[in-house]
């Protein structure tokens, strides 16, 4: 078996785990960083390990147009060309198409889109989309789907929906050496969820995505499509919900059976001066705060950002030192804040794996 479940929880529907993958074995529930371009913003890949991360995220559209698949294919594939020896997951892109694409126009066959940086055109299909995952040497790849924002009509929902199977059914043809995971759409319609979830299960991939949340629906929305989903899902196959979240919303998501996430939150806001502390050692209620650490309180103030905190940053520079660097716009702000907020994101799931 390539996804193992350990042990699940008595009171909730969370569950611990191992996936394997050809670049090694992964504990889950776990978060991945965004390498979108094949780099973690600000951070190298040896912080990355010594952060702990386990997997990385790229993304398929960016580095399909730069730097393009003939240097990556020269350099020996994304691990070699960006010195990262552990599992990647690399998207399908269709969520770059749907919300960057200058010009885009979606038929039964693929996708016609405009580079969002030069405006070459390009032309993106289902069986396409999964060789440059091949191509790249991805661990875990994903079908192209059509994505939706919210909110939707019921008409467009129910079009993405048959369209999205009719590209999954398309991307199990190309055989990729990795694990090629499906994606469940349907907008908020319980339905339509129901629907794609039955149509994609049933082409039996290695895993199984929740797209098309976290584009704008009121959270609870969120939290009822997980609902409907999660209990029918396989039990024997990782889940995976897309682009979350924050750190309340990864814990209820993992109650309700979630093992992967992914979300550019953490590196964002330490780009924004936002540093994320621990208000105490429990996930219940509000169990953390942001820091801006621009604000004039922080100006003499010598504690680390977190006095509970071993990460690098903390263990090493103080709040007055790190508003400094962020008032001078000094990059090396950014490097010190994405340490912590990723060895916050990082531990807080190795925290939520303990209490499974």
């Amino acid at each position: 078996m390539s996804f193992i479940i350990k042990k699940k929880a008595s009171r909730s529907a969370a569950r611990r785990g191992i996936l394997q993958t050809n670049h090694g074995s992964i504990q889950t529930p776990f978060f991945m960083p965004i390498a979108t371009r094949g780099a973690v913003k600000s951070v190298s890949t040896d912080d990355l390990v010594g952060l702990g991360a386990q997997i990385v995220l790229s993304n398929t559209y960016h580095l399909y147009l730069r730097p393009g698949l003939p240097i990556i294919k020269s350099a020996g594939g994304l691990h070699q060309f960006m010195n990262w020896s552990g599992p990647i997951l690399t998207d399908s892109g269709g969520f770059q198409i749907f919300s960057l694409a200058k010009l885009r126009k979606v038929t039964n066959k693929g996708v016609n889109f405009q580079d969002d940086v030069d405006g070459t055109k390009h032309f993106l299909t289902p069986q396409k989309a999964i060789t440059i995952q091949k191509t790249l040497g991805s661990d875990i790849a994903m079908v192209l789907d059509e994505c939706i924002g919210y909110p939707a009509s019921k008409k467009k929902a129910t079009e993405a929906v048959k369209r999205t199977t009719a590209w999954a059914k398309q991307s199990k043809k190309i055989k990729t050496g990795g694990k090629v995971f499906g994606i469940i759409q349907g907008s908020v319609y319980q339905d339509l969820r129901l629907k794609s979830l039955k149509e994609i299960t049933a082409l039996n991939f290695d895993g199984y995505a929740i797209g098309g949340l976290a584009v704008g629906e009121p959270i609870q929305k969120m939290y009822k499509v997980l609902d409907w989903v999660c209990p029918k899902l396989p039990v024997d196959k990782p889940r995976y919900l897309m682009g979350l979240g924050k750190p309340e919303q990864i814990v209820e998501a993992v109650k309700r059976g979630i093992d992967m996430f992914d979300c550019v939150i953490p590196t964002r806001n330490a780009r924004h001066g936002m540093f994320y502390v621990y208000k105490n050692k429990s996930l219940r209620g509000e169990f953390y705060q942001q820091i801006n650490i621009k604000l004039a309180k922080f100006k003499t103030d010598q504690k680390p950002i977190d006095k509970a905190c071993n990460c690098y940053t903390c263990q090493n520079y103080s709040r007055s030192y790190l508003r400094h660097l962020f008032l001078i716009n000094e990059s090396l702000g950014w490097r010190l804040a994405t340490i912590h907020n990723l060895h916050f994101y990082l531990q807080l799931m190795e925290r939520i794996r303990k209490s499974i």
